[in-house]
């Protein structure tokens, strides 16, 4: 089952990272229409966009569609941009897609990097179908994967006068003592901080690149170097250092960016393997690559330096794929051709230096903000690694999963009388939220790998039975139940699983309190070679029957868990929660996640949660 697992995953399942060309986290597959208008009598061309991109793509296809390019004859295109992060598109093409809720199936399909089309056709292959992703293709613009260190510690390592790579990184996760080790005790540990790379495009180039530097290859890599004693060392040796994986890069940016502006930049993160762009967009006061309405960006106080690795890196290359899967026909393909014919031009390929990213057309120089004053370097990189074959890739993801950092999570599930409720409000006597929330939870146990060790709680007001909460309990409410300690997977599963089966929704939802007990539990039985957590799923607000003022509850908890991600340096426990329905506090959920240096995630829809729990165990 385990394989199974890894196989769905290297198609990835959310697939979205800001390392992979600053794209955002898109657990719900999210499909957004782009180019307005009404089409007329022109044929609609359907494109899949990476998000990191679609503004762009979008204000290109409706100069597009308005163009004389766009007509010929009595024919006339009209090119239809949708957000689809690029490991959901690539999931749903090789298992199938569904257009109820994948969006309408591509005719374009323009993923963060070319190596997801790769997967896809291979996966296809396996299954029997004919792969419909072409190995011929254009580029779109380019950005390399680079090693983004604060200011202070990239100097520290001599650079840029001084080289630095995956090399240095290793001595840096191998020191005893830290950054003490390298003059600097200062610094604290040597943090690393690494997306999964089943996920996300900036973590399986790091994951290529930092393979390829243990070999001391930089091109054909082959099963014979991953099974390599050395190679295998030096690979989990480097994820040692990992403060925890997950599905996008903005987890680190954003958290560092917190950090930064509270003066504290040096002690959340060391280095984070992100794509060049999102050091320009960091380094600019605008972690997440949006800007709102209103929005003013503040550069941070100590900015980010783009380490081009020594021993090369990888481009993501935004390939532009006319697919020739049987649903597109040859006027469909037609208005793709030209589509990509017309982005391909030096007029347009000027407009994504405005985004961050190279120009993939050699005739465009590039240019601002591409400069050394923005910390990063335009001569790099000066060596490219090649990219493994799809078997050697498969290969090196199930050894990751053998060779990443171990986990030790606490599991906290909502069982408050709203979990209750019917899951589609539409549908009243079918599941409950509860009920989906308990399915996808089994299934996500299996995401775990056997050596991780986890332990679950249920929490709800009157867990005791004695009808009694908050300020009418003179004994004190009993708000949660430890159901399973903390124990091995491989050991556990099926108790938990069991549990997890009999929950039943009860009270009220003494959220803060809980939040802080469970943080307080895995800080006291913290294990340092392991990722620490606790994801809390919530489906309401902060209900404990107290009396007392609900924001001076959530201050307190903010501030404790703040003062002990930045107080308890050698023990970082993060709490990642999840917003399970429209009703839950999704912005104080977003606050407590903020303060631990974790995530937030929204399941708005319940029948969405399975994706999302994977999503969150992606982190570990």
């Amino acid at each position: 089952m385990k394989r199974l697992v890894v196989l769905l995953l290297v198609a990835g399942l959310v697939g979205c990272s800001s390392g992979d060309g600053g794209e955002v986290a898109d657990p719900t597959t999210e499909t957004t229409a782009g180019a307005g208008g009404d089409p007329g009598d022109c044929t609609v061309v359907d494109a899949a966009i990476s998000p990191e991109k679609i503004d762009l793509v979008t204000d290109l296809a409706e100069t597009f569609n308005a163009s004389p390019e766009a007509r010929d004859g009595g024919m006339c295109w009209f090119i239809a941009p949708h957000r689809k992060s690029s490991g959901a598109a690539a999931r749903a093409l090789y298992l199938g897609w569904d257009e109820a809720a994948e969006g309408p199936l591509p005719v374009l399909w323009s993923p963060a990097a070319s190596t997801w089309g790769q997967v896809v056709n291979r996966r296809l292959t396996e299954g029997g179908e004919t792969p419909f992703v072409p190995d011929d293709f254009e580029r779109f613009m380019l950005t390399p994967l680079v090693i983004a260190m604060p200011e202070p510690m990239a100097t520290a390592l001599g650079y840029p006068a001084n080289p630095v790579g995956w090399d240095q990184i290793l001595e840096l996760a191998r020191a005893q003592a830290g950054w003490a080790d390298f003059g600097h005790p200062e610094f604290g540990p040597f943090r690393l901080g690494k997306t999964n790379p089943n996920f996300s495009t900036s973590g399986l180039a790091a994951l290529i690149a930092q393979t390829y530097a243990a070999t001391g290859k930089t091109t054909d890599l082959t099963a014979e170097d991953l099974a390599d004693a050395g190679v295998i060392q030096y690979a989990t040796d480097v994820e040692s250092a990992v403060v925890h994986y997950g599905d996008t890069t903005l987890t680190f940016l954003n958290n560092l960016y917190r950090a930064d502006q509270r003066g504290n930049a040096l002690n959340y993160v060391s280095a984070v393997a992100v794509e060049e762009k999102s050091v320009l967009d960091y380094n600019a006061g605008n972690p997440d690559g949006i800007l709102e309405p209103g929005e003013e960006p503040r550069p941070p106080r100590v900015p980010l330096v783009a380490i081009y690795p020594e021993e090369g890196t990888l481009f993501s290359d935004n390939p532009l794929f006319v697919l020739t899967a049987d649903w597109v026909d040859e006027d469909e393909a037609e208005g793709a051709r030209r589509f990509v014919e017309f982005v391909g031009r030096p007029e347009n390929q000027e407009r994504v230096l405005e985004f961050g990213f190279r120009p993939a057309n050699p005739d465009v120089a590039v240019g601002a903000p591409i400069v050394a004053a923005n910390g990063v370097d335009p001569s790099q990189p000066t060596t490219l690694l090649d990219v493994p074959g799809p078997e050697v890739m498969l290969e090196l993801l199930d050894r990751w999963e053998t060779q990443r950092k171990r986990a030790r999570v606490m599991l906290v599930i909502d069982v408050s009388g709203s979990m209750g409720d019917p899951a589609d409000a539409a549908n009243p006597s079918g599941p409950t939220r509860l009920d989906l929330a308990k399915q996808a939870a089994v299934e996500a146990i299996e995401l775990f790998a056997e050596d991780d060790e986890i332990a679950l709680r249920m929490f709800s007001n009157d867990i005791d039975g004695d009808g009694l909460v908050g300020d009418a309990d003179p004994e004190g409410d009993v708000q949660f139940e430890e159901l399973v300690g903390y124990g091995r997977v491989g050991d556990n599963a099926e108790l938990v699983r069991s549990r997890i089966r009999d929950l039943r929704p009860l009270y009220g939802t003494p959220l803060y309190g809980v939040t802080q007990s469970s943080y307080d539990a895995a800080l006291e039985s913290f294990d340092p070679t392991r990722i620490n957590a606790v994801v809390l799923l919530t489906d309401g607000v902060n209900d404990d029957g107290d009396t007392s003022d609900d924001r001076q509850q959530l201050d307190e908890l903010l501030a404790n868990l703040e003062s002990g991600a930045e107080g308890q340096l050698s023990r970082p426990v993060r709490v990642f929660t999840i917003a399970y329905s429209a009703d839950a506090a999704a912005d104080s959920l977003s606050r407590i996640a903020a303060s631990s240096s974790a995530a937030s995630y929204e399941s708005t829809d319940p029948a969405s949660i399975l994706q999302v729990l994977t999503a969150v165990i992606s982190n570990f």
